[in-house]
């Protein structure tokens, strides 16, 4: 018996030090790998600048590309973006890299050894755009008549510093993120000197109108006036994707009491 007790509580134990000490499966990351890869890489087969590599972290010579954190893990170079994407390292030297892309190419480069190659690229500020409006101010007045009352609406779209990334594949068949900016867009309806309505739009106020994965991506590229009827000023928001074709409509209905309505489009 006592043989017995022995034993249950070396079983015991041994389960609790697998608990507070569990095996760490975690592949480490291969730092000399890294070093090897610090430098400007060109393809080799154009001589064109695929991108430069500084520390933990990618650049690319495109401004609007977003730098990529990364780490190499064996034959692994993981990319950490918008979403985590690995390639296959099929050979790597301190001037040659060569890995599988995307769609299963190979890509090949090799260090520059142009000191001119590091001026490609602006390191420390990525540029962000606005696709649809420039970056400009819009303004719209528009004053419409219904039941022989005169209504007035002001449409302002606000250009603002808040960047949304949208991933794309480059030539070399690698996922990227670009820099874009997005939109406040405010709305005011008056009946006469009266202010029915005032408020400014995020995109974020349209989410469950829109899929997350969509609204994550979209910039609120405009919200245009569309009719004045019974039930009151009706409006379209319309959230686009970056260089895509995809337009995403919400509907708005203001009433004359001022409240809002929201019906999805699509």
């Amino acid at each position: 018996m006592k043989r017995k007790l022995i034993l249950l509580f070396c079983l015991v134990l041994g389960l609790y030090s697998c608990r507070k000490n569990p095996v760490k499966n975690e592949v480490q990351e291969d730092t000399n790998a890294k070093k090897m890869l610090q430098g400007v890489w060109i393809s080799e087969d154009d001589e064109e600048i695929a991108f430069r590599v500084k520390g933990d972290t990618i650049y690319y010579p495109d401004s609007t590309s977003r730098p990529c954190y990364f780490v190499i893990r064996r034959d692994t170079l993981i990319m950490h973006g918008t979403h985590d994407v690995k390639y296959y390292i099929v050979k790597q030297a301190p001037h040659i890299f060569q890995f599988k892309n995307q769609t299963g190419d190979l890509v090949k480069l090799v260090k520059s050894t142009d000191p001119n190659d590091v001026k490609a690229f602006n390191v420390d500020q990525p540029v962000a755009i606005n696709q649809f409006n420039q970056g400009q101010l819009i303004k719209r007045d528009t004053v419409v008549h219904i039941h022989g009352q005169q209504y007035h609406s002001y449409v302002q779209v606000n250009p603002t510093s808040y960047k949304v990334y949208k991933s794309y594949v480059n030539d070399d068949g690698v996922e990227v993120d670009n820099i874009y900016y997005d939109n406040i867009i405010h709305i005011s309806l008056f009946h006469g000197a009266s202010c029915v309505f005032s408020r400014d739009f995020h995109k974020m106020d349209f989410r469950g109108r829109v899929r997350e994965d969509v609204l994550s991506q979209s910039i609120l590229s405009d919200i245009l006036f569309m009719e004045i009827s019974s039930d009151g000023a009706h409006y379209t928001a319309q959230l686009c994707i970056p260089d895509s074709p995809s337009v995403y409509e919400v509907q708005l209905i203001i009433g004359f009491d001022g409240k809002l309505t929201m019906r999805s489009s699509r």
